[in-house]
């Protein structure tokens, strides 16, 4: 079970691009969310941690706090915090920064979620990862899976498991095409 977090913008701010865990460990994705969010806007931990990182990488502040089993990573922030600081849910670590934003010319703060090496979906935090949705093996393809789409969820599970219901549902639609007449 997931342990409830807070969003790290208020008021909820509206997610800009949803997780997209990649196939492989260097491939392409989108290793956690975009929130929209305003310069200078308070950013805050998710959950109760340490601040294990406050600092910049490849000119963008990063703040990454320590839960244990999982870690959050923020950025672009400036860090209002240090290394080794205890956080409640909810403390700000930061500011939202424009500079190194990739939805420029707007800010967007970058929320990561991660176990060990596995990146998984932030808004399960907040429970607004969405439902899960496979596709049929035979009958017709719902509207919104037609050419070029994964057929992957793209919020809501863990990476390994996104990855297997991607695959399946890649192979019900090509099995869906192939008996098509």
């Amino acid at each position: 079970m997931d342990p409830v977090g807070t969003w790290p913008l208020t008021p909820v701010p509206a997610v800009v691009r949803r997780f997209d865990p990649p196939d492989l460990p260097y491939g392409a994705g989108h290793r956690g969310v975009d929130l929209a969010g305003r310069p200078g806007q308070e950013v805050r931990s998710a959950l109760p941690g340490q601040v294990t990182f406050a600092g910049r990488i490849a000119g963008r502040g990063v703040v990454v706090v320590d839960h244990g089993p999982t870690r959050t990573t923020y950025e672009p922030v400036a860090a209002s915090v240090s290394v080794g600081t205890a956080v409640a849910a909810g403390a700000v670590v930061g500011r939202l920064e424009l500079a190194g934003s990739h939805c420029q010319p707007h800010a967007c703060l970058h929320w990561g979620w991660i176990a060990g090496r596995t990146y998984l979906d932030p808004l399960r935090l907040v429970d607004a990862a969405g439902p899960v949705r496979l596709l049929p093996l035979t009958g017709e393809l719902p509207a919104e899976v037609g050419s070029g789409s994964t057929g992957r969820r793209t919020g809501g599970v863990g990476a390994a498991v996104s990855r297997g219901v991607g695959s399946l549902a890649r192979l019900g639609a090509d099995a869906i095409r192939a008996r098509a007449p």
